[in-house]
């Protein structure tokens, strides 16, 4: 909401902030009905919900309820989101959806939490099941898989000369930002990309080549 305002102080139109819990269908249609009051309806979604409350660690030390509490926050959350605004997009004959997987989904990796990977990967199958229902009706949907991004979190979690160790990771010897990631979202949400459906797009600097 600070955000919000201030870009409406700034002269920017057509900002809404509304919360809502995004693992619940009933709150995922309440934000969908209060933002199209708010803006109009919806051409372009952007599924960004998730991230990992469980951390890396042996799968047979995972509960079934943190297993539970990460699909939730990724892959339940995409869902709901899709099937909740799918139905106007098709009816007004387009639109474009963009989901977020993760690089932990792309490899096996030793330092990816179990649960999230799966859960991402499964962003990826239901972005590319959803973009063979809805193309006929002229609706895009595609899946944006950044690597390490340097949010203001992970500056602050990652260690300095861990992250200088992830840079030697990386073809390009850097790591991502969140601009990064939103001019790949930017891209696949415009007419730049109309002829561009069920793609994952690795924003990963080359630390993943499918």
């Amino acid at each position: 909401r600070a955000r919000v305002a201030e870009l409406a102080a700034d002269g920017e139109a057509g900002v809404a902030a509304v919360a809502a819990e995004l693992t619940s269908g009933q709150e995922v249609d309440r934000l969908r009905d209060a933002v199209e009051s708010t803006l109009g309806p919806l051409d372009v979604v952007v599924a960004n919900a998730g991230g990992s409350p469980v951390p890396p660690g042996p799968v047979e030390d995972l509960s079934e309820e943190d297993f539970r509490r990460s699909v939730d926050a990724n892959l339940t959350a995409a869902f709901l989101t899709i099937r909740s605004v799918l139905p106007g997009m098709t009816a007004r004959g387009g639109g474009a959806i963009v989901t977020m997987s993760s690089a932990a989904a792309r490899r096996p990796h030793p330092g990816s939490p179990v649960a999230y990977a799966a859960a991402k990967a499964g962003v990826e199958l239901l972005t590319k099941d959803v973009a063979h229902q809805a193309g006929p009706a002229g609706v895009r949907v595609n899946c944006i898989a950044p690597e390490t991004i340097l949010t203001e979190r992970n500056r602050e979690w990652i260690p300095e000369d861990v992250q200088r160790r992830l840079v030697d990771e990386h073809p390009i010897r850097r790591l991502g930002t969140p601009e990064d990631v939103a001019d790949a979202a930017v891209f696949l949400a415009s007419d730049r990309s109309a002829w561009i459906t069920g793609v994952v797009l690795d924003v990963s600097g080359g630390g993943v080549m499918v």
